[in-house]
């Protein structure tokens, strides 16, 4: 009788049918590879130059402290052979692994990695070289720059050589293999041709089920419509839930790297449906995402076409002369040089601005810096040259290898080698919905904001004016996240320092997404807050008060300082502007032509 433990016998038909499909699915593949077009070497990793200089430093530090270099090797090769010696007494002495001290790793959960010997071996020695490879690194001398960059790039090889992202190595896809007969390497397969077919030869995961949501269907499904539209922006304007409302109306102007409804993705935690249940009058802007025929569309044209026009009709639509703005992630740098050229046009459009995980002070990108040298931005120029946009695909790459293992290899490990189905996950669904960038745009964000930081000395020049942050007088609230890796809360902090009027500074917990979309009613990230502003990040940190609980109510408290009195509740059509479509509008589904 066998025990409960024992493997089902193996269905032969079964497995020769699969490894039939799998022959088929890899032809396939084959022919999707090689159909792929031309690609830019200067976008696909660091200029060779990067790789001369780490070589070069590690020569130079093996030339003058030979004895360093000999004891960081001595230190490898001795931890790998006590390794080695240790798992052989282990099986003498019939224990199955030696002492394990490696530490907690979510890429190695699966029991195995712990009590078998194959697996446990693998791993322990992969963290091993991880370690001396990154001590290496530490010890080489590079400026502050390329250090990173090649810790950085060093790490993205780290991780893609986890054991774990091998079928051989991994013990649970090869533990789910037997189980289905090979059915789940049929299905990864079929996971993997999907991607790469649909990304034309590259390879980009899927990281949420694609039919599992609709915009305006499931998701972005706030009541409003659409009052105004040029080539920019569809301009919507939500229903009101409250029988009264603040006078003065709240425009929200979303990133246009990624797209308005990550504001608006469930009913439980939508800030835009919260919004007009606290009792405003809420916009918000919808970016066209950019075809070729934006490639001369610039800072400029987003601030003269898109903030500044956004802001009249508002005003004309709320009959207001003053609106409350917020800025989230780029279109808050923006919203900040909007806010000096009005300054210097004597505008008071705006009464209040809030930023949500902003930069207008480049001086430390945080972790995207390593992407701002020159190898990497010649590709972007070349790319935008050719094509007059950056295509969506590259940013969302990019942000996907700041956290590689969470982004890229561990949907791969479940998609691929597992076979799993991508998640019906909304926020992934959203992330996976970027857009182009236009031309213009893409070179003078990169290289007169993040690079030569003009804005924040005070050098950047819009429609013939020289923009000056410390002339901004609004009262401005700075909404950061303690773990972002794009917008670092540092830099966002150092950034509000440089506006001249009343500031007030929030920190979230979690990162630039959770961080923000954080409803009260979750409960689940809290917030610190310090009055005092005119202080360094880290003194600005350790004065705080941590505060339970969402910081959207705070938030709320604030902005209403600046909304006015209470006025009978607007809807949107009344005011001669008519509705054009229903929110969320055309823009954010349409698909460029590329």
């Amino acid at each position: 009788m066998p025990s409960d433990n024992t493997p089902p016998a193996p269905n032969l038909e079964k497995l020769n049918e699969n490894l039939a499909k799998v022959e088929a699915l890899t032809q396939r593949l084959v022919a999707s590879l090689a159909s792929s077009g031309e690609k830019n070497p200067a976008l696909e990793g660091p200029g060779q130059e990067l790789y001369l200089k780490a070589a070069t430093a590690y020569v130079a530090e093996m030339m003058q402290h030979p004895s360093k270099i000999l004891e960081q090797q001595v230190s490898f090769w001795g931890k790998s052979i006590k390794h080695w010696v240790e798992a052989q007494e282990s099986l003498a002495q019939g224990k199955m692994v030696p002492e394990d001290a490696t530490g907690a790793d979510r890429r190695f959960k699966n029991e195995m990695w712990q009590t078998h010997p194959y697996f446990n071996f693998v791993k322990q020695q992969y963290l091993m070289s991880s370690e001396a490879i990154e001590n290496a690194i530490q010890g080489l001398d590079l400026d502050e720059q390329d250090k990173s960059r090649v810790s950085f790039f060093s790490r993205q090889i780290i991780d893609m050589m986890s054991p774990a992202n091998f079928l051989g190595t991994n013990p649970d896809a090869l533990e789910r293999a037997l189980e289905t007969n090979g059915q789940s390497l049929v299905d990864g397969l079929e996971n993997l041709v999907r991607d790469i077919e649909s990304h034309d030869g590259t390879l980009g995961v899927t990281l949420s089920d694609p039919d599992a949501f609709k915009v305006g269907g499931n998701i972005a499904t706030s009541e409003g419509s659409v009052v105004f539209q040029n080539r920019m922006f569809q301009l919507i304007q939500y229903a009101p839930k409250t029988e009264k409302v603040h006078k003065i109306p709240l425009i929200i102007f979303p990133p246009w790297i990624n797209k308005f409804y990550i504001l608006d993705l469930k009913p439980q935690n939508s800030l835009i449906k919260w919004a007009t249940e606290q009792g405003f009058t809420v916009f918000v802007v919808s970016w066209v995402n950019p075809d070729p025929s934006y490639a001369d569309v610039g800072i400029d044209t987003y601030i003269e076409e898109g903030f500044l026009t956004a802001i009249e009709k508002v005003k004309a639509i709320t009959s207001q002369k003053q609106v409350n703005a917020v800025g989230y992630c780029i279109a808050g740098t923006t919203l900040s040089a909007t806010l000096a050229y009005m300054t210097r046009k004597n505008d008071k459009s705006v009464k209040s601005a809030t930023f949500f995980t902003a930069l207008a002070d480049f001086t430390d990108p945080g972790e995207m810096g390593v992407f701002l040298d020159d190898d990497f931005l010649a590709g972007i120029d070349q790319e935008v040259d050719k094509k007059g946009f950056l295509h969506s695909f590259f940013m969302q790459r990019t942000f996907s290898y700041l956290r590689a293992n969470d982004l890229v290899y561990g949907p791969a490990i479940r998609s691929y080698m597992m076979g799993e189905a991508p998640p019906a996950f909304d926020l992934l669904f959203w992330n996976g919905d970027s857009t182009n960038l236009a031309g213009r745009l893409t070179k003078e964000y990169l290289r007169d904001l993040c690079v030569g930081n003009k804005l924040s000395e005070g050098t950047f020049e819009v429609l013939g004016e020289t923009l000056d942050l410390s002339e901004i007088k609004t009262p401005i609230c700075a909404v950061a996240c303690e773990t972002d890796h794009i917008a670092k809360w540092q830099s966002s902090f150092l950034g509000l320092n440089k506006f001249g009027g009343k500031k007030t500074f929030i920190l979230s917990e979690s990162g630039h997404i959770a961080g923000i979309v954080n409803p009260p009613s979750k409960n689940k990230y809290g917030h610190y807050t310090n009055e005092d502003a005119m202080v360094t990040p880290d003194d600005w940190k350790s004065g705080a008060t941590f505060n339970e609980g969402s910081w959207w109510p705070r938030w709320r408290d604030w902005l209403a300082k600046s909304a006015g009195a209470m006025v009978d509740a607007r809807v949107p059509g009344e005011a001669g502007f008519e509705v054009i479509e229903p929110a969320p509008g055309s823009y954010v589904t349409a698909k460029p032509k590329t």
